[in-house]
C-alpha cells in the first residue's frame, strides 16, 4: 500500500462525507472487507438503533482485507471521538482494541474472543470492550455433510491461515471430522486472490468441501462456487448468507439476527449507560438451517426429505 493515509481517507470521504451532527450520537463502524455477511450485521445492528429511537450518524469503514488500513483505521476513529465503536470481524477488532482504551467497542462475528485477545474473561471483559462471538456450531455443520452425504470419506477445507478465526474454526473441523471417521484435505490461502485456485487444487481429491466463516474466501465466494459446480462437488458453508450464494446448506448463525442482538448491546450502552467491562460477551440465541435447492440439483445431490422439512429457509 502507497499511501495509506491518502486510501483511508478517500474511503472514509466516500463512505460518510457529513460529520456528526450536534445533538447526535456518533458511532464508528469497521470491518476487514465487505462482503454480505459483514453488512448483514452491519445493517442489523443500524435497524435495532433506529427501531429503538436513537439518533445516530454513522462513519463506516472498511479495510479492504488490509491489516495495515485497520490500524490506519483504528487511529482514525480515535481521532473522530465517537459514542460507540462496532468493530465487524477479528482482524479490525483486535487493531481497535488495542488502539483505543477510552471508547466503548463492542465487537460482532467474532470466533474466540479470548484466543483473539479482545477480552479477557467473557462473562466479565472488563476495560472498554465487549460484543458477540460466531462461534459456529461444528459438530452440527459436519454432521450435517455426513447427514446429506453419508458415502463422503474427505473433506476440502478452504481458509486463510492468517486470519485467526479460521484457524480456530479449522482445528474444529479436523477434531469433528476425525469423531466421524472423516479425512481432512486442507488448502490455505493468504489473498482472495488466490481463492480460485486453491479450490481447482481440491478437484478430484474430496468428496465435498466446506467454508469456514473466512472473510478472505467468502468475499469470493462465487469462484469456489463455480469450482464445485464444475466439478459437481458439494459446498457447505458456515453461514447463511452463503447458502444463499450457491453453498448447498448450512446449519449456521444468521448474521443479520447477529447484528440486530449486538445492536440490543449497543442500546444498553448509549441508552441506558451499561458499561462493556460488566456485559458477558453474548452468543447468537438461535442457529439456523439453510438449504439451496437449485445448488442442490447444480452439485448433483438429492436431499433428504425430512431434511428440507425441517429447514428454516429453503431456497428454491
Amino acid at each position: 500500500m502507497k499511501n495509506p493515509l491518502s486510501a483511508l481517507a478517500l474511503v472514509a470521504a466516500l463512505l460518510l462525507p457529513v460529520p456528526a451532527m450536534a445533538g447526535k450520537l456518533l458511532v464508528c463502524t469497521t470491518q476487514i472487507v465487505e462482503h454480505p455477511s459483514l453488512d448483514a450485521m452491519r445493517e442489523g445492528f443500524r435497524e435495532t438503533l433506529k427501531a429503538r429511537g436513537l439518533e445516530v450518524e454513522y462513519k463506516v469503514y472498511t479495510a479492504q482485507g488490509s491489516m495495515d488500513m485497520a490500524v490506519q483505521i483504528a487511529n482514525q476513529i480515535r481521532g473522530d471521538r465517537p459514542d460507540l465503536i462496532l468493530a465487524i470481524a477479528t482482524p479490525t477488532a483486535q487493531a481497535v482494541v488495542q488502539k483505543i482504551k477510552d471508547i466503548p467497542v463492542l465487537f460482532t462475528g467474532i470466533t474466540d474472543p479470548l484466543a483473539a485477545g479482545l477480552v479477557k474473561n467473557m462473562e466479565k471483559p472488563g476495560g472498554n470492550v465487549s460484543g458477540m462471538t460466531d462461534k459456529s456450531p461444528v459438530d452440527r455443520q459436519m454432521a450435517l455433510i455426513r447427514e446429506i452425504l453419508p458415502a463422503a470419506r474427505t473433506i476440502g477445507v478452504l481458509y486463510n491461515a492468517g486470519e485467526p478465526n479460521s484457524v480456530i474454526s479449522f482445528g474444529q473441523i479436523k477434531a469433528e471430522c476425525a469423531k466421524l471417521g472423516l479425512a481432512v484435505e486442507a488448502r490455505t490461502v493468504s489473498t482472495s486472490a488466490e481463492v480460485y485456485a486453491a479450490a481447482k487444487s481440491l478437484v478430484g481429491k474430496v468428496d465435498a468441501v466446506t467454508v469456514p466463516t473466512d472473510s478472505t474466501v467468502v468475499a469470493v465466494l462465487e469462484s469456489v462456487v463455480k469450482v464445485c459446480e464444475e466439478a459437481r462437488i458439494p459446498l457447505f458453508a458456515a453461514d447463511t448468507d452463503t447458502v444463499q450464494r450457491g453453498a448447498l446448506a448450512a446449519v449456521a448463525v444468521d448474521y443479520r439476527r447477529m447484528g440486530v442482538q449486538t445492536g440490543e448491546m449497543a442500546v444498553r450502552i448509549l441508552k441506558d449507560g451499561a458499561k462493556p467491562a460488566d456485559m458477558p460477551v453474548e452468543s447468537l440465541r438461535d442457529l439456523q438451517l439453510y438449504v439451496n435447492l437449485p445448488a442442490a440439483a447444480r452439485y448433483g445431490v438429492t436431499l433428504p426429505e425430512a431434511l428440507v422439512r425441517r429447514a428454516d429457509k429453503v431456497i428454491r
